[in-house]
């Protein structure tokens, strides 16, 4: 099976366009979402972070204070690379565990720091979602409620722009409208199919 990793920086459409992969049947693996029930009451990765970082990040509730958390690894880097460690062993784990339980031409998996990580995930093909910082940061303001110091604290804490262009197989520019949206992603996805078709003919 073809493994499409989707990354981008915060606030660039990752959650949109793998919605729209999904419209034409194509699972999703995504690592937010995998990393958000590694961190549920009663998961070994929520104990490790009480241990590494005080029981502080811990709500009445017994749940992951994570504005808390974010505030403290997005502003001391040897905190976040900690965090890190903790966490993405577990995701790639269960990332592993999910992509080998599905049966598809190809799959998306959605890893916002994929081009950072050590030890990333591989993937056959890298697709970047793409926007400029000034609309990342307006999106991410609406979106979470942040100052304009918090999101472009999180910006710089990422990849530069740049940096991830070099590094992307394919890119969707995620500027203009839904329709032109929704076209990019349709024509990934014919390409994405052709190209899952080939490799499983030269296998």
């Amino acid at each position: 099976m073809l493994k499409i990793g989707l990354t981008g920086g915060i606030g660039s459409g990752k959650s949109t366009v793998c919605g729209l992969f999904a419209e034409f049947g194509v699972p999703i693996v995504d690592a937010d979402l995998i990393a958000k029930q590694l961190v549920e009451p009663g998961q070994p990765a929520l104990s490790l972070i009480v241990r590494s970082f005080g029981s502080q990040m811990i709500n009445q509730d017994g749940s992951l204070n994570r504005a808390r958390l974010r505030d403290a690894v997005f502003t001391d880097a040897d905190k976040k690379r900690e965090l890190d460690g903790i966490m993405h062993p577990l995701v790639y784990a269960q990332i592993a565990a999910d992509v080998n339980a599905l049966t598809a031409d190809y799959c998306v998996i959605a890893v916002p720091l994929l081009l950072e990580s050590k030890n990333p995930y591989a993937v056959d093909r890298v697709l970047l979602i793409d926007c400029p910082v000034d609309v990342q940061i307006a999106r991410v303001i609406a979106r979470d409620k942040l100052t304009r110091q918090q999101v472009q604290a999180i910006i710089d804490s990422q990849m530069s722009r740049p940096e991830r262009l070099s590094k992307a197989h394919d890119v969707i520019e995620n500027v203009a409208g839904p329709e032109q949206l929704a076209e990019q992603v349709k024509r990934l996805h014919n390409s994405y199919i052709l190209l899952a078709t080939v490799r499983t003919q030269s296998a």
